[in-house]
């Protein structure tokens, strides 16, 4: 039994892992939730996954929620230096960073030191100091498990092979709302089609990256990392 913190537990890929753990309730345990303003939504999640400690790193949501608890097992703790601890809790095996930005970096990284195992859905920790987290992760005995997306596939096609066999590994473009336009069809493109992607509501920062395809730069610069 594994016992999980998910830190962005309330976005996309949090809400996600929780369908997970719903269906491998033998395997996997939530002990720690954290999410930045939400707190209608991690109202519901506490209520059903009973963590020991739940977080919101807004203050002003953590206030909202405090006042209204009604839930007496879970801890409940507020401000973003919380949001960055929690991660180092004794009741977790691993940490599932799932926030969005560089709000990740801090809290991956004290986890590690903590020698949690990461599962990472948080790219610009890697974008923005991958040598750093690689070489403490190594360092501290720490397996940084990628999670989302084209690295969560790669780690799966390369688990067990020789990686002297590996070439070359291929990032797909999905190509958002625009695939297949010329140059000449994105000239006077509003924000509201940018904005406008097919499959994922993913924020709007993430969205436009992936419009633009900045995104797919910000993952070759993790697989760098990840896959050496």
């Amino acid at each position: 039994m594994k016992r999980t913190a998910i830190l962005g537990s309330t976005g996309s890929i949090g809400t996600q892992a929780l369908d997970v753990v719903r269906a491998h309730p033998d395997r996997l345990k939530i002990t720690v939730l954290a999410a930045h303003s939400n707190d209608a939504i991690l109202e519901r999640q506490i209520d059903e996954f009973r963590p020991a400690i739940a977080v919101l790193s807004d203050d002003d949501a953590f206030n909202r929620l405090n006042s209204r608890r009604k839930f007496q097992s879970t801890a409940l703790l507020g401000g973003r230096q919380a949001f960055i601890d929690v991660g180092t809790s004794a009741d977790v095996d691993i940490v599932l960073t799932s926030m969005s930005g560089f709000a990740g970096l801090e809290p991956t990284f004290k986890a590690i030191e903590a020698r949690k195992d990461i599962a990472l859905a948080n790219k610009e920790t890697l974008v923005a100091a991958g040598e750093l987290i690689m070489r403490r992760a190594s360092e501290c005995g720490v397996r940084i498990l990628p999670v989302d997306s084209e690295h969560g596939a790669f780690f799966q096609c390369l688990n067990g092979e020789n990686p002297r066999a590996i070439s070359k590994l291929l990032l797909t473009a999905s190509g958002g709302p625009f695939r297949g336009r010329s140059k000449d069809q994105l000239k006077d493109v509003t924000v509201d089609q940018v904005l406008a992607h097919p499959t994922w509501n993913m924020g709007r920062k993430i969205t436009v990256d992936s419009a633009t395809l900045v995104n797919k730069g910000l993952e070759v610069i993790e697989a760098h990392h990840l896959f050496n």
